[in-house]
């Protein structure tokens, strides 16, 4: 057996233990300061290299003048331009390793070039590379052959270098085209392939908006999108005094005596600054590896930049379940450090998932934009709003006679007062009072009351809680007023009413009416059962009539909006609203919570279940104040006033039913709420239930019901119209109601009545 060497054990244990070296102090800089020496140094090397071409770099610049000219040629320079690229990247760049695909493009670059040098010099220009690299392509395919060869290497080599897609860059150069007005259309899609942004020609992260200097520009670039309407409406532009106005359905618009002057687009604020995104290519990275880790492999595709937003669209593996992704939105939002994003699963129309990003800094989408970028050549539709820009940056408009009623719902500061102030503004611009009236309720008594004066009234902002119960019933009477015009015309609708309309008949036409309701809520806190029966049949027969609502509320409950109002108005816009809750009872599904406000919105049209994220657009107080100036200060001096204590014509309006006509002639155009239900208290049963309790000697509800046949609701309103005239006592819990009226007061009544009658 070996003897056992101690001392060998030993020395071989001291090799084992022995401590590392300390690691030099250039491995304890951080990456960035390594990054930036050796970015300096290749600097400096391509500032030497250059000066060596000029002989100041001593007898450095000798050899390496020789050494690269005998290489490259002609092609020397791109000794120090490699330098400085190289520089540019390791300094400016946020990669960590140049690609493959960079290293391979360059090189075929430089090669390309210095083939195609050499094919055109007869002297050797391109140096021994140029020479062993076109030689051979030159015996093979001859001069042209290889010229052609060469430049298809050449510009493929560009393509590779910067990862451009030549198919996209086609497409967009297409697609995105300056209009006759100058105005450029914004370079607003990146093409992302495996989780990094493409380079694009253009700095396609940066949108681009040039400002429309045109009142009337002619044909937009901007692609205008449409909701509850395959067809656009024009915005008309201030006209001369008397200048007629043609019709959307065919008939001609009479002015008001005069003329009425539409405001002009200036007295409205130019667009804002662009929206500010954050870094486009790192965010993509984030959301695809954020996925991959969970299991999720994606397919990066564009990007939209929206006022608000920034949409990052992808296209999942197969197999993948949508639910996955959108149980990730918490994490998503954690690995991008933004609160809140939305993930919208599928995009409507596409085989994409969109996950939505807010903006740095967003965009002010003003009135002003939406209406010059409104297309004014067609003319078919009457009532359009321009609700603002969608993810994309595309000009969303919306037909309210096609809606044809709107709910609107949000929270305090979400911009839903803001809203409506375009809807108007909107209307205004196109609209003269002939064609469009208003009744506007204002609860608040300040969102509203600025429109005062304006000959689209009807009568002034109703503020009084009482007279909006009259002013929605007077409605309904109007509504059914117009049904029986409707049929002894023979028509179906108002267009087809309007287009029948003979002026030299001395006929007018049948203006649409918009109800405005800026608060709901408090309407319905003090008169729930009235106000709700009125909206709800107004929303279910108004539409063909032209009346329509557009209803506001900022406590979207089911004691507000109740099932009966969300039944028959279908077309809603959500605004930021507190909690998942109140954005199920308005659109009846989640999202409305993750909005940002100031604005921004959900709007669900009749015609599609999935909600469109949209910017709304913005209109200040300043700018309403000048817009209705203007119409103030334009009217005709024969102008008939608003207020209804002067309007001419009133003793009509209000006289026999309150469904007296308001359109307008040149008499009445203004009805008083206070007056119109002066006999809404008489029922055609009232004579029949005098009678009965009188004969019976009491009064009581089942009493009615059994002798007249009605229902008990009409019973108690009877008993309740007969307490008010005197003619019965009041209630004392279950026994009938002392009867104060005689039969000989009876015959005294009939016997006037009879007088009367012979009378006239």
């Amino acid at each position: 057996m070996p003897a056992f060497n101690d001392k060998e054990f030993s020395r071989s244990d001291r090799k084992i233990q022995r401590k590392p070296k300390k690691p030099s102090a250039w491995l304890h800089l951080e990456s960035g300061v390594k990054r930036s020496v050796v970015g300096i140094i290749l600097l400096a090397l391509s500032l030497v290299t250059t000066l060596s071409f000029f002989g100041l770099s001593g007898s450095f610049s000798q050899a390496v003048t020789d050494g690269a000219e005998y290489l490259f040629g002609a092609g020397s320079f791109f000794v120090p331009l490699t330098f400085f690229l190289m520089a540019c990247f390791i300094l400016f760049s946020e990669k960590k390793k140049i690609l493959g695909s960079t290293i391979v493009g360059g090189t075929v670059l430089i090669l390309s070039f210095l083939g195609i040098v050499e094919l055109l010099s007869k002297n050797h220009a391109g140096g021994e590379t140029g020479y062993y690299v076109g030689w051979p392509f030159l015996y093979l395919f001859g001069f042209w052959g290889s010229l052609i060869f060469f430049a298809a290497f050449f510009f493929s080599a560009i393509l590779i270098s910067f990862r451009i897609p030549l198919k996209d860059q086609i497409k967009e150069k297409i697609t995105f085209k300056p209009d006759e007005a100058g105005e450029m259309v914004p370079e607003r899609k990146l093409v992302l392939e495996k989780g990094l942004v493409t380079k694009m020609a253009t700095l396609a992260n940066k949108t681009k908006l040039s400002a429309v200097k045109k009142i009337e520009p002619p044909k937009p670039a901007v692609e205008t999108v449409t909701i509850n309407s395959p067809q656009t409406a024009p915005v008309k532009p201030a006209e001369p005094a008397g200048k007629k106005q043609e019709g959307a359905v065919g008939f001609n618009v009479l002015p008001l005596a005069g003329g009425y002057k539409f405001p002009p687009v200036d007295l409205l604020e130019d667009e804002g600054a662009m929206p500010v995104t954050g870094d486009i290519k790192a965010n993509a990275v984030i959301i695809q590896k954020t996925l991959e880790n969970f299991g999720i492999p994606v397919e990066m595709s564009e990007v939209n930049i929206g006022p608000a937003v920034t949409q990052f669209t992808l296209k999942p593996a197969t197999g993948v379940k949508l639910a996955k992704i959108t149980a990730l939105q918490n994490d998503l939002s954690l690995a991008l450090a933004v609160h809140p994003i939305r993930i919208e699963a599928p995009i409507p129309g596409k085989s994409l998932v969109g996950i939505e990003i807010p903006n740095h800094k967003s965009m002010v989408v003003r009135l002003k934009g939406m209406l010059q970028s409104f297309d004014q050549s067609e003319q078919k539709n009457f009532l359009n709003i321009g609700l603002g820009k969608d993810v994309s940056g595309r000009s969303v408009w919306a037909t309210l006679t096609k809606m044809p009623h709107l709910l609107i719902a949000g929270a305090t500061g979400s911009g839903k007062s803001v809203a409506i102030n375009s809807m108007i503004i909107n209307l205004l611009y196109q609209h003269s009072p002939e064609i469009l009236r208003f009744i506007m309720v204002d609860p608040k008594r300040v969102e509203l009351t600025l429109y005062n004066g304006i000959p689209h009234l009807l009568t002034p902002v109703v503020v009084e809680p009482k007279k909006v119960v009259s002013a929605l019933k007077w409605s309904v009477s109007e509504m059914e007023r117009r049904y029986t015009a409707l049929s002894e015309k023979g028509v179906r609708d108002i267009a087809s009413y309007n287009s029948q309309v003979n002026a030299k008949k001395g006929e007018d036409l049948m203006p649409y009416l918009v109800i405005i309701i800026d608060e709901l809520a408090d309407l319905m806190a003090a008169y729930g059962r009235e106000i709700e029966g009125a909206v709800v049949r107004l929303a279910q027969m108004a539409r063909a009539v032209g009346i329509h609502l557009v209803l506001a509320t900022q406590r979207p409950s089911v004691e507000v909006i109740t099932g009966l109002i969300k039944a028959n108005i279908t077309t809603r816009a959500a605004f930021a609203v507190a909690s998942q809750i109140d954005s199920r009872t308005i659109l009846d599904l989640a999202g409305a919570e993750k909005l940002l406000g100031s604005g921004d919105m959900l709007f669900v049209s009749a015609d599609s279940g999935k909600p469109k994220r949209i910017q709304g657009t913005y209109v200040s107080e300043k700018e309403v104040k000048k817009v209705v100036g203007f119409i103030k200060s334009n009217l005709p001096e024969d102008a008939p006033d608003v207020n209804p204590d002067e309007a001419l014509g009133l003793e009509k309006a209000v006289a026999g039913s309150p469904s007296a006509s308001f359109w307008p002639g040149k008499t009445s155009l203004a009805v008083d709420f206070d007056r119109v239900n002066e006999n809404e208290d008489e029922d055609e049963l009232l004579p029949s239930a005098k009678e009965a309790i009188i004969q019976a000697g009491k009064a009581s509800a089942s009493l009615l019901q059994r002798r007249l046949r009605v229902g008990y609701a009409r019973a108690a309103r009877l008993l309740d119209i007969l307490e008010a005239q005197g003619l019965i006592g009041p209630g004392e819990g279950a026994k009938p109601r002392e009867v104060l009226i005689s039969s000989n007061h009876k015959e005294e009544t009939v016997d006037i009545k009879d007088q009367e009658h012979i009378t006239n």
